[in-house]
């Protein structure tokens, strides 16, 4: 059997040419390699392949914080105890489940006043974080707002998801497959020869952080002390998720066959 080696670029235009006339715009992977070994082997193409899904997200997390300040660090404490049950209560209210409400990030520090020469204790301040998962996109608005009302001074982020991420995922793995497949058959043609069975197939990664999008919110503890004094300030901010894109990255190897 006489050996075919075809080098990348020449089966990139190949390829190229023998999807001009489909109405989907594919790209040539970054990575292909065809390769026979041996006269009485069966060659084999290689190719990194990758594919998105977007979706809509339709669950959110919100992170709020708990700040309280007083002279002395037990009188702190408890209006620091005090706000985190008012916050807690009202949001076990709007119908979160006490499992998606975790309280942490304790923290109590002297405040000092440096405008003397010398440092002057002048109180305490103490922090909670307060994060909620398992939020409705519809509800989220209305979290905001009425948590600010029940004793949150700070929102530290505010972050999408979807519910249905693997399927989506699982979606653009096989969408990924099948551009892999379009491609190899091309590339099998072009070089004279007929495209056999996947001998391998290698997921490069499921990226987790992929499943969260950051809303774009961060009010510090000024500036939601005074939307706590607006009515409405703070539900009529933009919530709006947006779209979400849900990426599959796979290596296959096809055999080809005379």
């Amino acid at each position: 059997m006489k050996k075919r080696m075809l080098t990348a670029i020449g089966l990139s235009a190949m390829l190229a040419v023998s999807l001009a006339g489909c109405s989907t715009s594919v790209s040539v992977p970054d990575t292909v390699r065809v390769e026979n070994v041996g006269d009485s082997a069966d060659g084999k193409i290689t190719m990194d392949s990758s594919e998105t899904v977007k979706i809509v997200p339709d669950m959110a997390k919100i992170v709020f914080a708990v700040t309280s300040e007083a002279k002395k660090a037990d009188e702190c404490q408890q209006k620091n105890t005090e706000a985190l049950n008012s916050l807690t209560e009202y949001l076990k209210g709007q119908g979160i489940d006490e499992k998606s409400i975790t309280t942490s990030g304790y923290s109590l520090n002297p405040r000092y006043d440096w405008s003397s020469d010398t440092r002057k204790l002048i109180g305490y301040e103490m922090q909670t974080e307060v994060t909620v998962s398992d939020v409705t996109v519809e509800q989220v608005g209305t979290l905001l707002s009425g948590g600010v009302n029940a004793g949150a001074n700070e929102i530290y982020s505010v972050s999408y998801y979807s519910s249905g991420y693997d399927d989506a995922y699982a979606e653009a793995l096989k969408k990924a497959v099948e551009l892999a497949r379009t491609k190899a058959q091309a590339l099998a043609e072009a070089s004279g020869r007929t495209l056999g069975d996947v001998v391998s197939i290698e997921e490069y990664s499921d990226n987790q952080y992929g499943r969260y999008i950051d809303g774009g919110v961060n009010l510090q503890k000024e500036s939601v002390s005074m939307a706590a004094g607006a009515e409405n300030a703070v539900e009529d901010m933009n919530v709006m998720p947006g779209e979400m894109e849900v990426d599959a990255n796979i290596k296959i190897v096809f055999s080809m066959v005379d």
